[in-house]
C-alpha cells in the first residue's frame, strides 16, 4: 500500500463514534490516516469511544493514542496541542469532525438560547478554537492542512433543522475565510459536506419514520440520486485526498460527498 501520509501527524477531533462501537466519519478518517502512514492523535469527549478507535488502528499495526478533550474549551485544546507535540513533535493535519444535531426538530420559536449556544458552540465555535490552538505550530513549520466536516445541510435546507443548517453554513464560511488568510503561509483549509450517510449519528432520525430503522434506511436510500446512502469510508477517502500532498494546490474548497444529492432540483 502506498503510504500517502508517511511521516505526517494528524489530530482528529471527534475520532470516536456515536454509540462507541459504530463507524462514524471521524473514526473512519482516523483509521484511513493511520493506514496511510500517519501518526494519529485520537481526540474525543468520550474517551471510551476514542479508545475503541485506537484499538482498531493498533490491530492493523498503526500508530496512535487516545486523548480526552472538550473541544469547546480553549484550555482543553491547548492541552491537546501540547500533548501532540510532546508525543510526536509536530502537527501536520487537523481534522475537525465534532458535531451534534439539535435536541429537538423545529424552527426559531422551538429553539431557546441554551440550545442555540450548544449547537453553535459544538458545530462551529469548536472548529475556531481547535484551529486557533493548532495554527501557531503549523505557522512555525510553514505548512499544514486543516479539514472541517460540514454537511450538505449548509446548502440544502431542511424543515425543522434550521439550527443545524445555520451552524454548518458557518463552517463553510469559516473554512473559506481561514483558507484565504493563511494561503500564503503554506496552510491549506478545506471542508467536506457529507450527504445522506449511513452512520450512527443519523440513528435518531428514525423518529421521523415511526421508530422504524429499516424504513428510515429505505427511504433515505431512495432520496439519494445513487439510490443508496454513503458510508463513513466515502468521507474518509475524500478526506485523505484533501489532507495529502496530492491536494497541495487545493484550498478554500468545500467538497460535497453526497452521491449527487446537491444536484437535485
Amino acid at each position: 500500500m502506498q503510504k500517502r501520509l508517511k511521516g505526517k501527524v494528524a489530530i482528529v477531533a471527534g475520532a470516536g463514534s456515536t454509540g462507541v462501537d459504530g463507524l462514524g466519519n471521524g473514526k473512519a478518517s482516523a483509521v484511513v490516516y493511520a493506514r496511510e502512514g500517519a501518526s494519529v492523535m485520537l481526540v474525543d469527549l468520550n474517551l471510551e469511544a476514542a479508545e475503541k478507535t485506537r484499538q482498531m488502528i493498533e490491530q492493523e499495526g498503526g500508530t496512535c493514542f487516545a486523548f480526552q478533550a472538550n473541544v469547546r474549551q480553549r484550555s482543553d485544546c491547548e492541552a491537546m496541542v501540547q500533548k501532540c507535540l510532546q508525543e510526536y513533535g509536530q502537527i501536520d493535519i487537523l481534522h475537525n469532525n465534532v458535531g451534534v444535531e439539535p435536541k429537538t426538530f423545529g424552527g426559531v420559536l422551538n429553539t431557546d438560547d441554551a440550545e442555540w449556544d450548544r449547537v453553535i458552540n459544538v458545530n462551529l465555535k469548536s472548529m475556531f478554537i481547535t484551529s486557533s490552538a493548532v495554527l501557531p505550530s503549523m505557522l512555525e513549520r510553514g505548512s499544514g492542512a486543516i479539514l472541517n466536516i460540514s454537511s450538505v445541510s449548509a446548502e440544502r435546507l431542511s424543515p425543522g433543522l434550521f439550527l443545524y443548517c445555520v451552524s454548518k453554513a458557518g463552517v463553510n464560511t469559516l473554512t473559506k475565510a481561514m483558507a484565504l488568510d493563511y494561503a500564503d503561509k503554506g496552510i491549506r483549509v478545506n471542508a467536506i459536506m457529507p450527504g445522506l450517510m449511513d452512520t450512527p449519528m443519523v440513528e435518531r432520525h428514525k423518529e421521523f419514520y415511526g421508530g422504524d430503522r429499516e424504513k428510515m434506511r429505505q427511504l433515505r436510500n431512495e432520496r439519494a440520486p445513487m439510490k443508496r446512502m454513503g458510508e463513513a469510508w466515502d468521507v474518509a477517502n475524500a478526506a485523505l485526498f484533501l489532507v495529502s500532498d496530492e491536494a497541495k494546490y487545493i484550498t478554500g474548497q468545500v467538497l460535497a460527498v453526497d452521491g449527487g444529492y446537491l444536484c437535485k432540483p
